[in-house]
C-alpha cells in the first residue's frame, strides 16, 4: 500500500513539475500575445475567444465530474494570464489603482480630423449659434423647444425622428426655434443600465468607448448633414466634450452633476448656451451658484492642460423637479415656482436671467403624458407675468417616435430604451398647439 502512495506522489510532483515548465511557457505566449493586442489597439479581454477555447478542450476531458474541474482550471489559468497582461500594460503608478486601463483613447482633435464637418456645416453651426443666443439675450422673442429621446440609441430611428422635426420646424418657425435632443450619455442614479451610445454604440453589445465616440460624432454630424440641425446633447463626462465642440449647439449639465466643480468650470469655458438643471434634492441655491461659477473666469486643469475661461453670460436655469426626503417626485414648474425663481435671479445680479422647463423627470413623476398639460401651463403661466414670460426660454420635452419605453432587447423601433417619451403623433401635435398659444 505504501509503495503504490509513494508512487502516486513521484507522479503528482512529476506532473506539477510538467505542469510548473508549461505555466511559464504559457505565460510566455501571452506576452506574444498581449504586444499583438496592443499593436492592433485590441483589448486584453476576447471573451468569445475565452469560451470558445473553454468548449474545445473541455471535450478532450471524458469525466464529467472531472471535466466541471477542468472547466475551472481553465478559467483560472486564462484569469491569470488575463492578470499577467494587465500588469505588462499598466505603469507602477497605474497599477496602484484599481481599475484596468484598457487603451488610450485619441485625443479630440485627432477624431476630429478623421470624422470632419464640412465647411458647409461648419456655416450651418454658426449660424444656429447666433440664432440661439439671440434668444437668450433677448433680442428675438421666438420659443426654445428643446425636444427628443431620452437618449439617442440607434442612427436610423434617431435621424428618422429628427427629420420628422425638421417638417414641422418648417410650419412654426415665426413662433418655436427647435433644437433636437440627441443624448448620448445616460446618468444612471445606482451605475447600472444602458449608458447611452458613448459607451454603447450598439445596445445589444458590450461597452465600446472608441466605437461610441466615433459614434456619437458621427451621428451629430449625420443630424446637421441630414436635416440642418445643429443639436443638445449632455456634459455628463466634462472632458468627452472636446469631441463634439464643433457640432452642439446646446449643453446641459445634469441634476447629478450640477454640484461638480469640474462640470460648472468647463461650462464657463464652452460658448453656448448651458443649461445647470436644479438638483435631486430640488435646493435651488446649488443651480443658481452653478450657474454664478459657469459665468466667471477661472483656471483650472482640463485634458492634461493649464486653462484660462472667459467665462459663459449664456449659462442659465432647468427646472426639473426634485425628490423629497421620502422619495416622492415633486414638481417645481407651477407659476410661484417660476415667480421664485425670477426673484432669486434678480438677487443674484447674472446676465441674461432664463430658464427652460424640463417637462419629464420629477416634474412629471416620469409619467410622459403629463408632458403636454405641464407645458400649456406653462404658457399660461408665461401670459400671467410679464416677468415669467422674460425669463421662461423654452421647454425640454422627451419625445421619440413611439410611446412609452422598453427594454433594449425588445427592439421596437423607435422606442426609448431608458425613460419613457411622448410618441410623435402626440409631439407634433402640441408643437403646434404650443405655436398657436404663443
Amino acid at each position: 500500500m505504501a509503495s503504490k502512495l509513494e508512487e502516486a506522489r513521484r507522479i503528482i510532483n512529476e506532473v506539477d513539475g510538467q505542469m510548473a515548465e508549461l505555466f511559464i511557457k504559457r505565460m510566455r505566449a501571452a506576452e506574444l500575445v498581449y504586444e499583438h493586442k496592443r499593436a492592433v489597439g485590441l483589448p486584453i479581454l476576447d471573451q468569445a475567444r475565452e469560451d470558445a477555447v473553454i468548449e474545445q478542450n473541455a471535450a478532450l476531458v471524458d469525466d464529467e465530474i472531472l471535466k466541471g474541474y477542468y472547466i475551472d482550471y481553465l478559467k483560472h489559468l486564462m484569469s491569470l494570464s488575463r492578470a499577467y497582461q494587465y500588469r505588462m500594460q499598466n505603469s507602477p503608478e497605474e497599477r496602484s489603482m484599481n481599475m484596468e486601463f484598457k487603451r488610450k483613447l485619441p485625443i479630440p482633435k485627432d477624431v476630429k480630423a478623421e470624422y470632419p464637418i464640412t465647411p458647409e456645416l461648419a456655416a450651418v453651426k454658426t449660424a444656429r449659434d447666433a440664432e440661439i443666443k439671440n434668444i437668450f439675450e433677448g433680442n428675438d422673442d421666438r420659443f426654445i423647444l428643446i425636444i427628443g429621446p431620452c437618449s439617442a440609441d440607434k442612427d436610423d430611428s434617431v435621424i428618422d425622428y429628427v427629420s420628422r422635426l425638421r417638417e414641422v420646424q418648417e410650419k412654426v418657425s415665426d413662433k418655436i426655434l427647435i433644437i433636437p435632443r440627441i443624448y448620448t450619455n445616460k446618468p444612471r442614479t445606482t451605475g447600472n443600465g444602458y449608458k447611452g451610445m458613448l459607451h454603447q454604440p450598439d445596445p445589444s453589445k458590450g461597452s465600446d468607448m472608441l466605437g461610441g465616440v466615433v459614434a456619437i460624432r458621427n451621428l451629430h454630424i449625420r443630424a446637421i448633414r441630414e436635416t440642418g440641425f445643429t443639436c443638445a446633447d449632455e456634459m455628463l463626462y466634462p472632458e468627452d466634450y472636446r469631441y463634439l465642440s464643433d457640432v452642439l449647439s446646446y449643453v446641459t449639465v445634469g441634476a447629478r452633476s450640477v454640484e461638480n466643480q469640474q462640470h460648472r468650470l468647463t461650462a464657463s469655458g464652452l460658448s453656448i448656451p448651458v443649461g445647470m438643471k436644479n438638483p435631486t434634492s430640488g435646493d435651488l441655491s446649488v443651480m443658481m451658484n452653478a450657474i454664478t461659477a459657469a459665468q466667471h473666469a477661472h483656471t483650472f486643469i482640463y485634458r492634461g492642460w493649464e486653462v484660462e475661461s472667459r467665462g459663459n453670460p449664456l449659462a442659465h436655469a432647468i427646472l426639473r423637479g426634485y425628490v423629497n426626503k421620502q422619495g416622492l417626485s415633486m414638481p417645481n414648474y407651477h407659476y410661484e415656482d417660476l415667480i421664485h425663481l425670477s426673484e432669486a435671479y434678480e438677487k443674484s445680479g447674472l446676465l441674461n436671467p432664463a430658464v427652460i422647463v424640463d417637462t419629464n423627470h420629477a416634474n412629471s413623476g416620469k409619467k410622459w403624458a403629463e408632458q403636454p398639460k405641464i407645458a400649456k401651463e406653462v404658457l399660461q403661466s408665461c401670459r400671467h407675468s410679464a416677468d415669467v414670460k422674460k425669463l421662461v426660454k423654452g421647454l425640454m420635452i422627451e419625445s421619440y417616435i413611439e410611446d412609452g419605453a422598453q427594454k433594449p432587447e425588445d427592439g421596437l423601433y423607435g422606442k426609448s430604451i431608458t425613460d419613457p417619451c411622448l410618441g410623435w403623433e402626440k409631439t407634433e401635435r402640441l408643437i403646434l398647439e404650443l405655436a398657436d398659444q404663443l
